[in-house]
């Protein structure tokens, strides 16, 4: 071998050893992807004029209905949502035992009659023997006394006798107004007691708007009690909004969910019995209150803050803040944040001070569906 191959092979082989040092070298990481955050500019835009509260449409007047009597139920002749009329007949009981009764005091009523008739036949003619001088005043008297009590035995006996009679209309549950059917306590074949609700009548007239209104909001709701308008009422699914008047608020919380029952009365809005709605009221704001989704909110070494975006850099940076309350899905921020702040309000947990951050832009499918 030449001394110009052994140079040669040399060659090869340093190039092959560096080829193959360059294959087995680890790859550089790939650069972090810069991630995408929701945002929102604190300003005017942020301050809504109106708090919104779920609703249900009921009727002003809701009756539970029940027999005034006990028994078996027999027939129930409505369903659940069905428009009645004034003395339908809505649910039956088995009234044999009441027709037993009325019969028995009929009989009772007929005897009496008889009594009385023959205690005052007998009077007529002792009245007539005493004229004639043939019996003394004491024996008239006892006749007297006969027909009075014979009189007020007959008189009880109608009462009694009129009492079963209403016992017996009573198996028969029949409607005092028009309204609609809303709940179905009983089924036939049940035995229910005198007074226990078998079914619950919507009464035609007035309705209202139902809703819970939390302890922060009760004072200035009931600035606006009999203000006719000062509310506004949107069954859900329609963009249609409905002037209301608020008419009552609970003087007391409810003891589970420390809310306030609040009734609004809808006017003349077309809204069918049981609908959702949306009962929107003015908002009283705090001055110097800034409002934002729970989501911007996280914790650091056990104070509350959020992420500020910086529009230059776009970089993000931690801005502590102080906590007013919650409401709902938002929180109320006292301080830290002023008007012009831009605040990170998706993606937080995924952020570290000072790294760079792009705006999230909706795809055109998406803010369309919007």
């Amino acid at each position: 071998m030449t001394i110009l191959s052994f140079r040669q092979g040399l060659v090869v082989t340093a190039a092959l050893s560096a080829a193959l040092l360059v294959a087995c070298a680890p790859k550089p990481a790939a650069p972090e992807p810069v991630r995408a955050v929701r945002t929102l500019k604190l300003g005017q835009a942020d301050a809504r004029p109106e708090v919104a509260y779920a609703a249900e449409i009921r009727a002003r007047t809701e009756s539970d209905l029940g027999f005034r009597v006990g028994g078996k139920l027999v027939e129930r002749l409505v369903e659940l949502g069905q428009a009645v009329k004034p003395g339908q007949v809505l649910a039956r009981l088995d009234a044999q035992d009441l027709q037993l009764g009325q019969a028995s005091a009929q009989a009772a009523e007929a005897a009496a009659r008889t009594n009385l008739d023959l205690a005052a036949a007998n009077l007529q003619r002792f009245q007539a023997l005493y004229a004639q001088g043939f019996i003394g005043a004491a024996e008239l008297e006892r006749y007297q006394t006969a027909e009075k009590s014979a009189r007020a035995q007959w008189d009880q006996a109608r009462a009694q006798n009129q009492v079963q009679r209403h016992q017996a209309d009573y198996a028969v549950l029949r409607a005092d107004t028009a309204g609609v059917i809303t709940a179905v306590a009983a089924e036939p074949g049940q035995v229910v007691a005198a007074g226990t609700p078998v079914l619950r009548l919507a009464q035609e007239g007035p309705r209202d708007a139902v809703f819970a209104l939390p302890e922060t909001q009760v004072d200035a709701a009931r600035a606006l009690l009999g203000r006719p308008g000062a509310v506004n009422v949107t069954a859900w699914g329609s963009d249609e909004r409905w002037p209301a008047t608020l008419r009552e608020v609970a003087a007391a919380a409810d003891p589970v969910t420390r809310t306030f029952l609040a009734k609004a009365d809808v006017g003349a809005a077309k809204l069918r019995l049981g609908r959702t709605a949306t009962v929107s009221l003015p908002r009283a704001e705090e001055a110097g209150v800034i409002r934002l989704p729970l989501t911007a909110l996280f914790s650091q070494n056990g104070q509350d803050a959020v992420w500020l975006l910086d529009g230059a850099s776009l970089s993000v940076r931690v801005q502590p803040v102080k906590v007013a309350r919650t409401e709902g899905a938002e929180v109320i921020v006292a301080s830290g944040l002023k008007a012009g702040d831009e605040v990170v309000t998706a993606g937080t947990h995924l952020l570290a001070p000072g790294q760079v951050v792009k705006r999230f832009v909706a795809p055109p499918a998406m803010a369309a569906s919007r």
